[in-house]
C-alpha cells in the first residue's frame, strides 16, 4: 500500500572505534526526498560552504538537496531511512517543497508526537525486518491523508528510473501539462526546476557508481551515467559535491563508510 509514495525503506548501521576519532563522511545531493530515524548515537551535519554545524533531531524530514553536506555517524551509528518517489513527500506534508531546499525539519513537527514513539521502538527492536514493520506501520497511518497522485508524478518516476534521459518536453507531456506548467508543478511537488532535477539525478548515479565501485575510471563512470562532456561532468561534481571528482576519491579514502553506494533511486 506504500508503494504508491513509498520508493524504499533502508537500514544502514555501523559501530566505530570509540578509542579514534570519527571520520566525516562526504554526502553529496541526491534527488530523492526522504525520512530518517536515528533510534542510537545522534548525527551531526557540517555545512562545509557555510561553517555552521548542528545535531539533527532523533527523526528529520529532508527536502529537495542541492547543497553537499559533511556528516558525522556517531560511534552507535543506526539510521533507518525512508525514501519518497517523486512528488511523494509533498503528497504526505501537502507542503510545498520549493521551501524545503536545502532544508532540514524536525519530522514530529509536521508528523506529530507519534515520531517519538517511533524511535523509541526502533531502539527496543531486535533485527531490521521489525525495525522495518515499525515504520511501515507508522506511514500507513497516514496513507489515507495522502494528496492524490497525478500524472506528473509518474512522469517524474520514469526520469528517476531513467537516470535522467529523458527529454522535459516529453515529460511535461507525459504529465499533461504545458511546459510553463510543467515548470510550476515540479517546483511545487519536488521543489526544484525540471532541469536542475534532472542534472542531480544524472550526477548522484555517477557519485553512486564511484562509491560502489571504486575500480571504474571516471570516464567510464561518465558515459554511464549519460555524461558527454567532460565539461559539464566537472562543473555537476564542483556543483553538488563542493569537489572536483579527484577530490572526491581523496575525501572517500578518509572513511569506511560508504552512505550512498546502495541508495536505490
Amino acid at each position: 500500500m506504500l508503494q504508491e509514495i513509498v520508493s524504499n525503506i533502508m537500514i544502514y548501521s555501523h559501530q566505530y572505534d570509540r578509542d579514534t576519532d570519527l571520520p566525516v563522511n562526504l554526502f553529496p545531493a541526491i534527488p530523492e526526498h526522504s525520512l530518517y530515524f536515528y533510534p542510537r548515537d545522534p548525527l551531526v551535519v557540517h555545512f562545509p560552504e557555510q561553517g555552521t554545524t548542528f545535531t539533527c533531531q532523533p527523526s528529520i524530514l529532508v527536502g529537495p538537496q542541492v547543497e553537499r553536506v559533511n556528516l558525522s555517524l556517531g560511534y552507535n551509528h543506526l539510521v533507518i531511512r525512508v525514501g519518497f518517489h517523486p512528488g511523494g513527500l509533498h503528497r504526505l506534508l501537502h507542503l510545498p517543497l520549493h521551501e524545503m531546499v536545502d532544508y532540514t525539519i524536525p519530522s514530529q513537527d509536521f508528523l506529530g508526537g507519534g515520531v517519538r514513539d517511533v524511535n523509541e521502538q526502533l531502539g527496543l527492536a531486535t533485527d531490521f525486518t521489525e525495525m522495518k514493520q515499525i515504520v511501515e506501520s507508522f506511514l500507513l497511518r497516514y496513507l489515507p491523508k495522502t494528496k492524490p497522485e497525478l500524472h506528473f508524478d509518474k512522469a517524474m518516476q520514469a526520469l528517476m528510473r531513467a537516470g535522467s534521459n529523458l527529454s522535459l518536453d516529453y515529460l511535461a507531456n507525459q504529465s499533461c501539462l504545458s511546459f510553463r506548467q510543467f515548470e510550476r508543478k515540479c517546483k511545487e511537488r519536488i521543489g526544484l526546476s525540471p532541469k536542475l532535477f534532472s542534472r542531480i539525478i544524472r550526477f548522484s548515479k555517477a557519485y553512486r557508481m564511484r562509491e560502489a565501485n571504486p575500480a571504474i575510471s571516471w570516464t567510464s563512470i561518465a558515459h554511464a551515467a549519460g555524461y558527454f562532456d567532460q565539461m559539464h561532468f566537472i562543473r555537476d561534481f564542483k556543483v553538488f559535491a563542493g569537489v572536483t571528482p579527484s577530490v572526491v576519491d581523496k575525501e572517500l579514502a578518509k572513511t569506511p563508510s560508504r552512505l550512498q553506494a546502495d541508495l536505490r533511486l
